[in-house]
């Protein structure tokens, strides 16, 4: 009896694509259940591979270049998506993602971290190259940021000023977050006609004890002062952004990409959950029809992944269904509940260690599908 499997993962970030490792997987389980009708859905929630989701769904997409400066200040050759005209897009819709532009993975591999001088000024430049080619509508992808600096670096390429009580330009980056006097709009960028959508993976607010600086901080560099430093800035920052604009800090979502989600509504943005709105656009709920198993999973399953993380979501949709998921995932943290999962594997556990897991994953992922065909036969 023919069974389909349907394998929709996120990237494993920093070591595999979302598209490479639902290939792995798939080529794992074929060679252990060669019968099977097995369907690679690679996912995304806003973060890494966000464009490469998008690129492979939408026919007639094209990937245009641009060159910006990099969170690291290094300059990259980045680039954004044109989907193409529609009745209600005449200019068709720009796909920007801040993980090629201003993510964690541009400060190399280990990342040399900057936690108070990363910034997301090459994510607003991209922006601003998809606003000046013309375009109906924005979708900006703002997972996997290398900073914690509100969005400011952000608004500044796209025409705001921020200065200090001498009048003069704030430092770049979360250090000149604290020393914001004055916010100017008068020169940011309109928005397009049909708007501004943002793709979020996470719903923390800008600050306090789930917001940017308190769950994100260790992930960009910084340690427990540092993490209280970043969180002086955000609350001064967003004060005076907040008074300006009337936007609140405490917005599901405004805490996302180091507070790039906030800058976004002050912009005029409106913030969704990423993974939804990929999931609706790979056709993931039909394939699920009449599937006998959904496998999901990422590179670090965390307490984190319930809030808004693809395989959260992938496991809800499997469950409204009534589909059993499996997870893979590179590590499984001891915080994280895999209750909604029929089976779950760690690549760091098959591969003995991380840095081993992480030198190969194809190999490992691999593997797991093989696994997982075994377990499920």
């Amino acid at each position: 009896m023919t069974r389909r499997i349907v394998i929709a993962v996120d990237s494993f970030k920093g070591s595999i694509s979302a598209a490479g490792a639902a290939a792995a997987l798939a080529e794992g389980w074929r060679s252990e259940s060669g019968a099977d009708d097995v369907l690679p859905r690679p996912m995304a929630d806003g973060g890494e591979g966000t464009l490469d989701a998008f690129a492979a769904a939408v026919s007639g997409a094209r990937r245009i270049p641009v060159r910006v400066t990099g969170p690291d200040d290094v300059p990259v050759n980045a680039f954004w998506l044109l989907l193409p005209p529609t009745r209600d897009a005449p200019l068709g819709i720009a796909v920007v993602e801040l993980a090629s532009t201003s993510g964690i993975e541009l400060l190399g591999v280990p990342p040399r971290l900057r936690p108070f001088d990363a910034h997301t000024r090459g994510f607003g430049e991209a922006i601003a190259g998809a606003l000046a080619h013309g375009v109906s509508a924005l979708v900006l992808g703002i997972g996997s940021s290398a900073s914690t600096d509100g969005g400011a670096g952000m608004l500044v390429a796209l025409g705001a000023r921020l200065r200090d009580a001498s009048g003069a330009p704030v430092l770049p980056g979360a250090r000149g977050l604290v020393d914001v006097a004055e916010i100017d709009l008068a020169g940011l960028l309109p928005m397009p006609p049909g708007g501004v959508t943002v793709l979020s993976d996470v719903t923390n607010p800008l600050w306090g004890p789930s917001g940017a600086s308190a769950v994100f901080g260790p992930q960009k560099g910084a340690d427990a002062a540092g993490m209280v430093a970043l969180e002086r800035g955000l609350r001064h920052f967003g004060g005076v952004v907040a008074a300006r604009t009337g936007v609140d800090p405490d917005t599901p979502g405004a805490g996302a990409a180091g507070g790039t989600g906030f800058g976004l509504l002050a912009w005029g943005a409106h913030l969704v959950p990423g993974a939804n709105v990929v999931a609706d656009l790979i056709g993931l709920r039909a394939a699920m029809v009449a599937a006998s198993l959904v496998i999901t999973g990422e590179g670090s399953f965390d307490g984190q992944s319930a809030a808004g993380k693809a395989p959260s979501h992938v496991a809800a949709l499997a469950a409204a269904a009534g589909v059993p998921v499996a997870l893979v995932a590179g590590r499984i943290t001891p915080d994280a509940s895999t209750s909604a999962f029929a089976a779950s594997i760690s690549l760091t556990d098959l591969a003995g260690s991380p840095d081993t897991a992480m030198s190969d994953p194809a190999r490992w992922l691999y593997a797991a599908g093989v696994a997982l065909a075994a377990d499920f036969r």
